[in-house]
């Protein structure tokens, strides 16, 4: 099997070693194919040896974490690795991975690496297909739609926070919010489910009850019961009703 590679592109030494070390402490299967201490070195080093993923500086001589990511965008998976975090939603605009803050914690960088693997499981040749399949006929004819929301500003008692929605297993009504809830714990968005439902994917959102919807991708298996089902999620515990009018899509599985 092929390993992951990456190019570090830091312009301080003593950073970008520690993020080196951090790295091939847990994650000895990734392939540091180069580094750079500038942007327009980077762009370069990124456009020829084509790497899986880039860990870059948002503040960088020459060309700046934020205009290389345009660049080289759809080309590799993008982690900004800065000591602000003034520019969380400009990277997250331009499709980062994640967003880590100097200096750097181990459980930090362990949470962003699961991530990366798997985001790596779905590379862009064998998603591209996906969607070629699965899209309807006339898609090339429909009118281009807005694209689903890959980050959610929510907040946890008296902190903002900035979460990516494919980490979210289940989005849960509550009143006039909603909850999302993910391996980190629960965080309350400010909009409702209805309205939060109209910028989700989906393909990979589905509403299992008026109060629920549910991510697929955390989806372990479903269960049908007398007069019912349920989806059972793969954190081993967590079991979700399908209400009997959303029962139908999940019939084929």
């Amino acid at each position: 099997m092929t390993r992951p590679t990456a190019i570090l592109i830091e312009d301080e030494e003593l950073p970008r070693q520690r993020l080196r070390d951090g790295l091939a402490e847990l994650w000895p299967e990734l392939l540091v194919l180069a580094e750079a201490a500038d942007g327009d070195h980077g762009l370069a080093l990124v456009l020829e040896q084509r790497p899986d993923i880039v860990f870059v500086d948002i503040r960088l001589p020459g060309l700046d974490g934020l205009q290389l990511a345009r660049r080289i965008k759809g080309l590799c998976l993008v982690v900004f690795v800065t000591a602000y975090d003034a520019h969380a939603v400009s990277a997250f605009d331009q499709g980062a991975v994640d967003y880590l803050l100097k200096p750097l914690s181990t459980e930090r960088l362990h949470e962003t690496l699961m991530r990366l693997k798997q985001r790596l499981q779905w590379p862009p040749q064998q998603l591209a297909r996906w969607l070629e399949h699965w899209a309807p006929p006339n898609l090339a004819a429909a009118p281009a739609a807005a694209a689903p929301l890959r980050w959610l500003q929510a907040s946890q008692g008296e902190r903002l926070h900035l979460v990516m929605v494919a980490d979210v297993s289940h989005f849960r009504s509550d009143n006039k919010y909603t909850c999302a809830i993910t391996a980190e714990g629960e965080f309350l968005l400010r909009l409702s489910l209805r309205e939060l439902l109209a910028q989700l994917d989906p393909e990979q959102f589905w509403q299992i009850h008026r109060a629920v919807v549910v991510n697929l991708a955390s989806v372990a298996r479903v269960d049908r019961r007398l007069g019912g089902m349920d989806v059972v999620l793969r954190d081993g515990k967590t079991r979700l009703a399908v209400s009997q009018s959303f029962q139908a899509r999940f019939k084929p599985m």
